[in-house]
């Protein structure tokens, strides 16, 4: 358990977990072994930020663009993005999960779709996007452009999702890869080099370190 406080804290952190066909390579395994060890680096980060007060984390599952990958790769990483959502269900959590639903859409995690569902306590809001696209995200505002709301926030179909303060990313890149358009605006980006199945608790907290010197304007 970490002692350290933090002064302050993002209230909604991004995750990208990325990383994982790359692990598997470096230990001579095939490239879809690597995603079912993604799964309990997510659980521990979890605790970590219910641990330090962070109210609200979004988790990038899988993209449409994703599913063009072999079958293998395909079927490795949606049993893991099952795995990891039921085992957040075990715990003291609100998921919601958001996603182009198709053939590719894991019907296990149908019933945390539409609208947020309270597991135990409640802590954190935990979302999770699940053969996401940002342009079909994006698109559904157009379909709501008559609305009484101008912020695409209520209009997005991801609107369930809040505005992100940090997004962490694993994997060493340094890019978005289309996740959450609209909540990333005014994001600060903090990559980490390891890949996402050698996740340690010090990757968390050195985000957090770099967090408090980050200046907050909101374009002010």
């Amino acid at each position: 358990m970490s002692t350290e406080i933090f002064s302050r804290v993002p209230r909604h952190i991004g995750v990208i977990p990325d990383g994982n066909r790359r692990w598997a390579l470096a230990r001579q395994l095939q490239k879809q072994d690597g995603y079912a060890h993604g799964v309990a680096p997510g659980v521990r980060l979890y605790e970590l930020m219910v641990e330090h007060g962070v109210q609200e984390a979004t988790f990038y599952g899988f993209t449409k663009d994703n599913t063009t990958r072999p079958a293998a790769q395909t079927a490795a990483y949606v049993a893991a993005c099952v795995e990891s959502v039921q085992a957040l269900a075990q715990r003291d959590a609100n998921i919601l999960v958001v996603g182009k639903q198709s053939s590719v859409f894991p019907k296990e995690l149908l019933p945390y779709t539409g609208e947020r569902v309270r597991c135990g306590k409640g802590l954190i809001d935990i979302n999770f996007l699940i053969n996401y696209d940002w342009n079909w995200d994006l698109l559904q505002a157009l379909e709501h452009r008559g609305a009484s709301s101008k912020n695409i926030l209520d209009l997005v179909a991801s609107r369930g999702i809040s505005r992100m303060d940090l997004i962490i990313r694993w994997g060493g890149r340094i890019r978005l890869s289309g996740f959450l358009p609209a909540q990333s605006v005014y994001a600060d980006f903090y990559p980490v080099e390891a890949y996402w199945p050698d996740f340690e608790e010090r990757h968390f907290l050195d985000a957090l370190r770099w967090y408090q010197d980050c200046d907050v304007t909101l374009g002010g």
